[in-house]
């Protein structure tokens, strides 16, 4: 099958795209037709090498947690889909291997869902990280719902676009950090934009004299510490940034593979409540270029790979 895979840790030179064996497909696994792929802030942390006190690597490396494809077998011990069922995964195994840019991917079912039916392969494909990242900070580590102020760093970035979206589906008034560029797509998206920087906590207690009931980082450091200046008493932060966070009283928050929870943004994109938006598409041979885009950090909303 085509991949792209890198051979040892490095910048976006090591990747290399060619021929790699297809991956067999165990008992609990399901055999899917990548149709597309995305780039996540882990996938290059993970080539650099950074997460290596915490998870082995065994090379050739396949980098790619997110995906949408069609399913071509399913393992043995498998009912919850069949051939040609449309799935997205955020397939991440507990070693770096079997990613998914790739032609094929063996996901465990713990990773899959029901690809959204209203949605291309590619816009499909950005949801899995992101959005359970968004999800599961909102409903489980926040507990948002009707009536909450949540304020949200760096709204216009991958998982900040779907925390927006995410919160405002649950009910709540959204306060969004960004550059100005991006005030108005965060209006669009049903935030209130203020600029991030020296002087944040007076923007946000202009907007929302109370304070904010609810405060998720994706920045850490000084956005984070801001936080002590906007959080309404009783009230709740996450992050998935710094985990300086507990001394807030808050919850630090890595996110996992939840196939109910995948069913859900699937539900809640099908509504229209929930839409990716893609800022730029590569063919998997480009793969080395879309990494180079998503580590300058500037991007607005999700980038995908094509497969196939």
């Amino acid at each position: 099958m085509k991949a792209v895979f890198y051979r040892h840790y490095g910048g976006p030179d090591v990747l290399e795209y060619g021929e790699l064996p297809a991956p067999k497909t165990g008992p609990d696994a399901v055999l899917v037709q990548v149709r597309a792929a995305s780039v996540n802030p882990v996938d290059w942390k993970c080539r650099y090498g950074y997460l290596e006190p915490m998870v082995d690597a065994v090379f050739p490396v396949i980098p790619g947690w997110d995906m949408a494809g069609v399913v071509v077998r399913p393992g043995a011990a498998v009912p919850e889909f069949a051939e040609g069922d449309e799935v997205i995964g955020y397939v991440r195994e507990d070693m770096l291997s079997r990613g998914t840019f790739a032609e094929l991917v063996a996901a465990p079912v713990r990773t899959l869902g029901p690809k959204p039916r209203n949605l291309g392969f590619e816009e499909a494909a950005t949801l899995p990280l992101a959005g359970l990242t968004a999800y599961q900070v909102l409903k489980r580590a926040l507990r948002v719902g009707q009536g909450d102020r949540v304020l949200v760093h760096a709204a216009a970035g991958g998982v900040g676009s779907f925390a927006v979206q995410i919160a405002r589906y649950l009910g709540a008034r959204v306060i969004g950090t960004a550059s100005e560029r991006n005030h108005a797509y965060l209006r669009d998206l049903g935030a209130e934009p203020v600029v991030y920087g020296e002087g944040l906590a007076d923007r946000v207690q202009a907007l929302v004299p109370d304070g904010v009931t609810a405060v998720f980082d994706m920045v850490g450091g000084e956005a984070l510490a801001a936080t002590r200046g906007v959080l309404a008493p009783g009230g709740r932060a996450a992050s998935i940034a710094d985990s300086t966070v507990t001394e807030l009283g808050g919850q630090y928050v890595f996110v996992r593979p939840d196939p109910a929870d995948l069913r859900a943004l699937s539900d809640m994109a099908e509504a229209g409540a929930l839409r990716p938006h893609l800022a730029a598409v590569f063919p998997l041979e480009q793969a080395a270029e879309a990494h180079r885009l998503s580590e300058e950090g500037h991007t607005r909303g999700k980038i995908a790979v094509t497969v196939g």
